[in-house]
């Protein structure tokens, strides 16, 4: 067997190894899983007791020997590379454009509602995404038999039957950011709250496990629905254009009296639809007093939206699994 080793030795010192082909060759004929040098690793178990640790050892000689080589040679070629230039070049001239990477449309979409808000006097607060049922539920005047509580709907990190504990949630709306803003602080309020939220649902093409929303509070004294609707008026108009076609219609919120849901027309005249973008309301006299504040001295409206419906609308994305299959080619689209 020490034949071969020796053979095999004077080939790996013989080798001429001056391109990245060549490099490459070398490596692949010597050094990959069927190679010569793992060929010669899988004879050790057949040869004889007393001479397998000597043919062992110069085998191992060799692989280290053809490392040693691959090394060199890597590193003499990558010096050369790089010190080399031909005298046509001219090194004056600006580099060539690497791509860049862009804003996320989700991103995009995000900082452009920041900016609507704050143009129209709002803050930004934020609160934790794992919620007790508190603040989750029990302040925004969800009933003990409502069905968002349901394990359906709600990703529960603790389910517990003592009424001394709460639950603990994935927060299924960013609306307990509102409860633990009032608890913390003396009206009036002005406010976002932007977040990641999360709820037990079918990933399809209109849903997902989680999604962002913003939703928005302002409390204080004598604040009228005019002021709410004007409010999310604007914020259509400055995010889809003052030609937007809009519609505000009644609906129903626990957490909210007068509730009310706001539409936009999508499409052309004959084939177009109403879609619903954002929930509103007058925030519940119940929610108030849950925090400690008047409800007779003090009034407010909150609302939401979730960011994916509005990224969707704004750029004619039908299938909101796009937004999270990190795909260059769709995400290219947006620079």
């Amino acid at each position: 067997m020490s034949e071969l080793t020796d053979k095999l030795k004077k080939e790996i010192e013989s080798a001429r190894i001056s391109t990245r082909e060549e490099l490459e060759h070398f490596r692949l004929t010597y050094l990959s899983k069927k190679g010569h040098v793992s060929a010669l690793l899988s004879k050790i178990g057949s040869v004889a007791a007393e001479e397998r640790k000597i043919f062992g050892q110069k085998v191992n000689a060799v692989k280290q020997l053809a490392h040693t080589k691959l090394k060199e040679a890597e590193q003499r070629l990558h010096s050369t590379k790089k010190s080399t230039a031909k005298a046509t070049d001219d090194i004056t001239l600006p580099a060539s454009p690497l791509p860049l990477g862009v804003a996320h449309p989700l991103s995009q979409t995000l900082r452009q509602i920041k900016d609507v808000f704050y143009r129209l006097g709002f803050s930004i607060a934020d609160g934790p995404e794992v919620e007790d049922d508190f603040h989750n539920f029990t302040a925004l005047n969800f009933p003990p038999e409502h069905p968002a509580r349901d394990m359906q709907d709600t990703f529960f990190i603790r389910k517990t039957e003592d009424a001394d504990t709460d639950d603990l949630v994935l927060r299924t709306h960013t609306s307990p950011v509102q409860i633990r803003l009032m608890k913390n602080g003396t009206p009036p309020f002005r406010s976002i709250m932007p977040g990641r939220v999360y709820r037990n649902e079918s990933i399809t093409a209109k849903s997902y496990c989680l999604f962002h929303q913003v939703e928005g509070l302002y409390v204080d004294k004598k604040v009228s629905l005019a002021e709410l609707k004007d409010t999310l008026i604007m914020f259509v108009e400055m995010i889809y254009g003052e030609d937007v076609r809009y519609r505000i219609r009644p609906s129903f919120f626990p957490f909210t009296e007068p509730s009310l849901e706001m539409d936009i027309w999508w499409g052309d005249e004959s084939s177009g639809k109403w879609l619903e973008i954002l929930g509103a309301g007058m925030v519940h006299p119940n929610v108030l007093q849950a925090v400690g504040i008047d409800s007779e001295e003090y009034s407010g409206f909150a609302f939401g939206m979730g960011v994916e419906r509005i990224a969707m609308l704004k750029y004619g994305i039908d299938d909101i699994r796009l937004l999270y299959d990190n795909d260059l080619r769709f995400l290219q689209q947006f620079q």
